[in-house]
């Protein structure tokens, strides 16, 4: 037991170091995009758009706890003060988060994959969908809001500032991501639903995670430095809200 708490710290001063050196500025993380996915094979290719679908709605009992534990973030993203009379969701995916959502006249979503949400009964309050945000001219919003999807982006730098071209003077962007590249999000992972990947499918889940988080959150929140001002930072309470122990993170921004 002593042992596996002394490997267990061991990794986590890795990971803090590690963490600590990638705090950059934003001309050295402009440079690595855009970013390009890895290729799957396929084996991979074959089950991709069925684990993704069934990971986005919580089927199974690991995606379930997995969305469970990110109703965090759609929690803490709809609870704002601010004006929210035109909305901007990038990555609605199965538009899970519009039930969080009461108080608004309009509600735009940016989502390319059209098979994520054709089923869905919240389309009908959906004012326009976009299927890449640079489609949209001539809008400005209230709010721009995104869950789970700015870890994904490949052009992150040129989606950034987009939003802030199209956010109000007095809007604010709200997103919530995972901590990827800290030690208590791989950890999870790991333990969680790359075994039942591996017991379903016989895959190393590892391969799917590569290809899918092209951003740590740090990248993410340089990126985003360079565009908005954050004045609000919150990690989730799960394992606990401090570096490296936390799953997920909100971040509010304003316009510079």
């Amino acid at each position: 037991m002593a042992s596996t708490w002394m490997m267990y710290c061991q990794k986590l001063l890795q990971f803090q170091n590690y963490t600590s050196k990638i705090n950059m500025n934003y001309s050295i993380i402009k440079k690595r995009f855009p970013k390009s996915r890895p290729q799957l094979s396929k084996e991979y290719l074959e089950i991709y758009e069925e684990h993704y679908k069934n990971n986005r709605d919580g089927k199974g009992l690991t995606n379930f706890l997995s969305s469970y534990m990110e109703s965090w973030a759609h929690k803490v993203v709809s609870k704002t003060e601010n004006k929210s009379n035109k909305i901007l969701e990038i990555g609605a995916g199965t538009l899970n988060h519009l039930k969080y959502e009461k108080n608004y006249d309009e509600y735009d979503v940016v989502e390319p994959f059209k098979n994520l949400f054709k089923e869905s009964s919240e389309k009908i309050k959906i004012n326009k969908f976009y299927e890449s945000i640079f489609e949209i001219d001539n809008k400005s919003y209230d709010r721009i809001i995104s869950i789970m999807t700015f870890e994904h982006l490949e052009n992150l730098p040129e989606v950034v500032g987009k939003c802030s071209e199209l956010l109000n003077k007095d809007g604010v962007m709200q997103i919530a991501i995972p901590c990827e590249g800290e030690f208590a999000f791989k950890l999870g992972w790991k333990l969680t639903t790359a075994i039942s990947f591996r017991i379903k499918y016989g895959l190393d889940y590892s391969k799917i995670m590569s290809y899918e988080h092209l951003n740590t959150q740090a990248e993410i929140i340089t990126v985003i430095k360079n565009f908005f001002k954050i004045n609000k930072f919150v990690r989730s309470p799960f394992i606990l809200p401090i570096k490296n122990l936390s799953f997920y993170c909100f971040i509010q921004c304003k316009k510079l």
